[in-house]
């Protein structure tokens, strides 16, 4: 049977740290980091009061007026404009799309409507069940940003949301490749998208020791890798790419960043080793890619800031890669994007494009002080010239879900 293959040739992306490919790209060369005090409500008295969220968002920015875009949950309305700006990114003219029939619409959703539940809940107890909005209960639905941006194409698309935790948005983008791989669809827009910054998710967060309290330097609390890390840094956003069989990308002179290569998910071993079953993920992404190891040019760490978590992943990493892993250059990004859950793998996917576009690896972002547990080849202090082929990117969720993806840079010729 053929395999077709699948390049990406659309970004979308709506960071802490950027609104676009540009402020995006730039924020990771620099180190300029997205974290800073809660805006979003009113963190006076919570331990954590910092978060990544996305600056000046207006929605009518990006979504039409006869669209509603107030009565849109906010995760949806950023899954939404990042999915329009990666069309625009790929070639296509939003007033005028011309897509083949069928396009799969797969988005990765974590946290869902938070905003639009804590709404409802606070009306209720205010002012009574029958000052609900008859409209929230579309708002609320985890399946509500694929169907805003599939009704937005028409009759072609095909709707279908992933929720996994953290690996949501890229295995919603697996997903979708792999229809575009066994001949399913020629073309698909699949990504993830993620709101936790309300005062329920941010409590959670709290009390599950998954936010950093270093409230007095927002911009360096997230810590991938550093010994003095005390965790992550919670954070909002949306990543969307458009995906194409390279025949077609090829066919209307679109200039792909990258080719997906190879996919692999896995739950932990051991539920009292978190993040153990990265090893296996890793190890089945490379057998799905048919490639070795050595063939491995760069790795988007995962890398959340976590003082278990990161150490836990690089165990994973020697596991996989043995001697080969301390020459290997990694990265995390999560620095300067904080921790946007189900945009991370969409994030990461993003930056690794552009890490091939342009040859550099941007460095880990206040990593500052080594930590003998994580002791592997970090890009630090500042971005790393490379000409990266081959990259693999990690990302495990809360619940002991893995995956991984395997990436490399576009050959025609192939």
């Amino acid at each position: 049977m053929k395999r077709n293959r699948v390049v990406i040739t659309g970004m979308g992306i709506l960071a802490p740290n950027g609104t676009g490919l540009t402020e995006f790209w730039d924020s990771l060369l620099t180190g300029r980091s997205g974290i800073g005090p809660i805006t979003l409500f009113d963190a006076t008295g919570f331990k954590s009061r910092i978060a990544g969220e996305v600056k000046g968002f207006d929605p009518h920015d990006y979504i039409e007026p006869e669209l509603k875009p107030r009565r849109m949950a906010r995760h949806t309305q950023l899954a939404y404009a990042a999915s329009m700006m990666a069309l625009e990114d790929a070639g296509f003219e939003l007033n005028n799309l011309d897509l083949p029939s069928l396009v799969p619409v797969a988005i990765g959703v974590s946290s869902s409507a938070i905003d639009v539940l804590e709404h409802v809940f606070n009306t209720v107890q205010e002012n009574g069940v029958g000052h609900v909005s008859p409209t929230a209960c579309a708002q609320m639905i985890p399946q509500a940003a694929a169907n805003a941006v599939a009704d937005r194409i028409g009759v072609c698309a095909q709707a279908t949301t992933v929720s996994s935790a953290c690996p949501s948005g890229l295995d919603a983008i697996a997903q979708a490749a792999s229809m575009i791989r066994a001949g399913e669809a020629e073309l698909a827009i699949a990504g993830g998208s993620d709101v936790p910054i309300t005062r329920m998710a941010v409590s959670m967060f709290i009390a599950s020791g998954l936010s950093s309290f270093n409230n007095s330097e927002p911009e360096t609390a997230s810590r991938p890798f550093d010994l003095r890390r005390d965790s992550g840094v919670i954070s909002e956003g949306a990543g969307m790419m458009v995906l194409e069989n390279i025949e077609r990308a090829e066919a209307r002179g679109a200039r792909p960043y990258l080719e997906i290569n190879g996919y692999g998910k896995q739950r932990d071993r051991d539920s009292k080793k978190p993040g153990s079953g990265l090893a296996d993920s890793m190890k089945i992404a490379l057998a799905n890619a048919g490639i070795e190891i050595m063939e491995v040019d760069h790795i988007s760490a995962y890398g959340p800031g976590h003082p278990v978590l990161d150490a836990t992943e690089v165990e994973a990493i020697k596991n996989v890669f043995g001697n080969q892993a301390y020459s290997i250059p990694i990265t995390s990004i999560k620095g300067v994007t904080g921790n946007p859950m189900a945009a991370a793998g969409p994030f990461q996917l993003a930056a690794c494009a552009l890490t091939i576009r342009d040859d550099v690896i941007p460095a880990t972002a206040n990593y500052k002080v080594p930590d003998p547990l994580c002791d592997l080849n970090f890009v630090v202090s500042a971005p790393r010239r490379a000409k990266i082929n081959c990259a693999l990117i990690n990302v495990r969720g809360l619940g002991g879900s893995a995956s991984t993806m395997i990436v490399n840079r576009v050959n025609f010729h192939d």
